[in-house]
């Protein structure tokens, strides 16, 4: 726990050292290693396709060209989309992802520009499939390298990404502090000013002690020229927030409110504005209109044509099901999908039992009531399969977290916080969860938690490369076969 004694020790010594110079050439600097980055790319993978077909390296003058039109289109974008900006680099998240858009633009960018300037045919094809492949690891790897040295720089104090002056009464600047240490995110504390408006010594007359406090402390803040005033009040205390924004307004500073704690739960909360209305948003829907409307046609094109493919495997499993024990062909459970709106999920029947009431017993390994085919198509997940008539009815989705018998859903709901936000997406024949080894019988608590923390992983980070990634996963990965019943 940090005292205030170990908040002023920070705060004084990074007023003594002042801000790290350094914070003002990290674009320059980064800019410039994207540059010398895409050349040596452009020019390596040239040199190498030249030698390969043709035994000698090519000619310099176009290669150089080609090498230095390319790197530009990457840095112009780069600094269009305002990644040059220190705070870009003090998070690894979504980095890479960035730099893979940014790298598919600038390759589209140059075509289109040598397309539209007639000069096609200066420039190999062959070196400009390579490139951009070469690129891809190349360029994440690169961005990722970058990132790291500039958070491990703001974390040990190399680099200062804002110099702060935190104001506001001690419990929430302590608690400010402790929650979320902001020198590991690269700002430096240069003065700590608490409000001490509301002690039992000064209440005769708390509007004039909290002038006296915002006066000595907006004095000391012009001072010291930090580049941002963070005040540490709660939200609900409206009349001393107005006081300090007009104590600071007068500075050449950034005035910014420190999150409330409910915010600390979220990962992106932003302010929304309609119109007149200003709202905190800390939630969306986990996914766009564009993005449900994209998902699901993927998955009616691709269910329809695995559906169509599989047509005589599915004949041969439900004649070896009917042959196997007695009993349905296929077993109808009650599951909850998009929003806990109950379905009827589709599966080969894989036990001798067809349990849907109110209490069901989980399948465990060398459970008895499995049959000897059920045992076979569960070990390959391809009891699933008719659950591509779910997808292509709209009740599921190729991908997303696996769907729970209603007896299991409402047990542990009542066991596990925002358990029920896994329906937020529709449910899938795989997710997640299963490629990374988490299926099979859940016997305890904990596993169930850590199935869970998958799935809502999974539904922060939603994209259709990793719904492909996933989808491929489950074909070739062993991980996605573990645990099986």
């Amino acid at each position: 726990m940090m005292t205030v004694n170990d908040l002023n020790y920070a705060a004084a010594s990074a007023a003594d050292e002042r801000a790290n110079s350094l914070r003002h050439w990290i674009g320059l600097i980064t800019a410039v290693v994207d540059l010398v980055m895409v050349v040596g790319i452009v020019v390596g993978t040239s040199f190498a396709y030249h030698l390969y077909a043709y035994g000698d390296f090519g000619n310099d003058k176009i290669t150089l060209k080609l090498a230095s039109m390319i790197a530009a289109i990457f840095v112009f974008i780069n600094a269009l989309r305002g990644r040059y900006q220190l705070a870009n680099y003090l998070s690894t998240k979504g980095q890479i992802a960035s730099a893979f858009t940014v790298w598919n633009m600038a390759m589209v960018a140059f075509i289109a520009f040598v397309f539209l300037a007639k000069i096609v045919d200066q420039y190999s094809r062959a070196v400009v499939i390579a490139t951009y492949f070469a690129g891809i690891p190349l360029v994440a790897l690169a961005r990722s390298a970058i990132v790291r040295a500039v958070s491990m720089a703001s974390k040990t104090g190399r680099i200062t990404s804002e110099r702060v002056f935190l104001i506001g009464r001690e419990s929430e600047v302590m608690s400010f502090v402790s929650r979320h240490q902001p020198w590991n995110i690269g700002f430096s504390i240069v003065d700590v000013a608490f409000l001490r408006s509301n002690d039992a010594r000064r209440i005769n007359d708390p509007a004039a002690a909290l002038a006296a406090d915002l006066a000595t402390a907006s004095a000391r803040a012009r001072d010291l020229k930090p580049d941002a005033v963070f005040i540490a009040l709660p939200w609900s205390d409206q009349e001393t927030i107005d006081a300090c924004v007009d104590a600071f307004m007068n500075l050449p500073v950034a005035i910014h409110m420190t999150p409330e704690r409910i915010m600390d739960r979220f990962e992106n909360p932003h302010i929304v504005r309609v119109g007149s209305l200003a709202s905190l948003r800390l939630t969306r829907p986990a996914l766009t209109f564009a993005q449900v409307t994209f998902k699901r046609i993927f998955d009616i094109c691709a269910a329809s044509a695995i559906l169509v493919a599989s047509l005589p495997l599915l004949l041969l499993i439900a004649l070896a099901v009917r042959l196997d024990s007695k009993g349905p062909v296929l077993f109808l459970q009650r599951r909850f999908g998009f929003n806990q709106e109950p379905f009827r999920i589709f599966k080969f029947r894989t036990m001798t039992t067809t349990d849907d009431g109110a209490v069901i017993r989980q399948a465990t390994r060398g459970d008895p009531r499995i049959t000897r085919v059920g045992r076979f198509l569960r070990r390959y997940n391809l009891d699933e399969l008719p659950q591509l008539i779910n997808v292509i009815a709209g009740q599921m989705s190729l991908v997303g977290p696996r769907p729970h018998a209603l007896a299991h859903d409402r047990e542990y709901q009542r066991k596990i916080a925002l358990y029920a936000r896994r329906h937020n997406v529709k449910p899938g024949i795989t997710g997640w969860a299963q490629v990374n080894g988490l299926r099979g019988e859940t016997d305890t608590d904990e596993k169930m938690a850590r199935r869970i923390a998958y799935d809502h992983w999974y539904i922060d980070n939603w994209s259709f490369w990793l719904d492909l990634g996933i989808l491929l996963r489950t074909l070739f990965s062993p991980a996605a076969f573990r645990n099986a019943g």
